[in-house]
């Protein structure tokens, strides 16, 4: 088990030393589109780069599992779903979004960059699910710079962020790049400053998501966290995205978790597509902590079972 996490921790897919595709590193964005990819969905026209590029990790990761003759277990185990406390009285998305407006007073601020812990499941026809546990922490700069650490968490402690707010590396971690880019600017969600109002959010969200059509919940879903993976949110953002959540209507209040991070959250979920999301936001101010995906159906060709993690996400501040 030791020797194929340092084999994966090792098996970075986009080197500093190897060729550079257009897009760069996979961000926040592609690793939305590579979920959506592992669910089966189909890519819209026009991201055949991005879809390339979350397919290449994948299969990076699983032949470096099969060059080295070790491909009888994963290299890090499956976490076990969140659950539910059955002594929690559900609240609404409805009540939560009302509670948040009513709290926002401009404290915390909106502020450029993410800090995310974040698991998910690469799955492939003939070999065993691969995973990759990783922390992702981006800060922005006064003149448009930005510097971005990624680190592969110690799957022995799952959920204790390693990273500081500065990029230090202050717990068990292995570093798996450390870049800084140059200064850069777009009006263009999801770079572009997310608004207060629902409704302008709405469409805010559906162009950060290339679409032409109303989002979805399960689209609304992937585009909130393309949108957590660039702005951490303030109180008055995070306000507008509740309200935003809770007229979609299909976003069902299910009780209170303790999410992997060990913060206290309500829990809502939504079916789709054989599996089951579960957004968990903040009882007290409505923001988004995290996202949990879990199969609702059996795959025995992926050697997955109803219930399995497929992958998670923990926003910090």
């Amino acid at each position: 088990m030791a020797d194929e996490l340092d084999l994966l921790r090792n098996a970075n897919p986009v080197p500093t030393d190897g060729p550079h595709y257009g897009d760069g590193p996979l961000d926040g964005r592609a690793e939305q589109h590579l979920a959506r990819l592992m669910r089966g969905g189909t890519p819209r026209r026009g991201r055949g780069r991005m879809w390339a590029l979350a397919a290449a990790v994948v299969v990076a990761l699983v032949s470096a599992l099969m060059l080295s003759g070790r491909t009888t277990a994963p290299a890090v185990a499956a976490p076990r779903p969140l659950v539910v406390r059955a002594d929690t009285t559900p609240v609404t998305l409805d009540t939560l979004a009302a509670r948040a407006q009513a709290r926002a007073d401009g404290s915390p601020a909106l502020r450029k960059g993410t800090h995310v812990q974040s698991w998910s499941l690469g799955m492939s026809d003939d070999e065993p699910p691969v995973t990759l546990p990783e922390e992702r922490l981006v800060r922005w700069h006064a003149d448009d710079s930005h510097t971005e650490v990624v680190v592969a968490t110690d799957p022995r402690h799952p959920g204790r962020p390693v990273l500081t707010g500065e990029g230090e590396v202050v717990d068990d971690g292995h570093v798996l790049s450390r870049r800084t880019y140059p200064p850069s600017w777009s009006d263009a969600p999801p770079q572009s400053p997310p608004p207060r109002d629902p409704g302008r959010l709405r469409a805010y969200l559906s162009e950060a998501a290339y679409s032409r059509t109303d989002l979805s919940t399960g689209e609304l879903l992937d585009a909130v966290a393309v949108l957590l993976d660039t702005w951490t949110l303030g109180d008055r953002e995070s306000a507008a995205l509740a309200r935003l959540l809770a007229d979609a209507g299909d976003l069902r209040p299910a009780g209170e978790v303790t999410d992997r991070l060990g913060r206290r959250g309500l829990a809502y979920v939504h079916d789709r597509n054989g599996t089951r999301e579960m957004l968990i936001m903040d009882p007290a101010t409505g923001a988004v902590l995290g996202l949990e995906t879990t199969f609702t159906r059996a795959q025995p060709e992926y050697g997955v079972k109803a219930g399995d993690v497929m992958a998670y996400r923990a926003w910090m501040r």
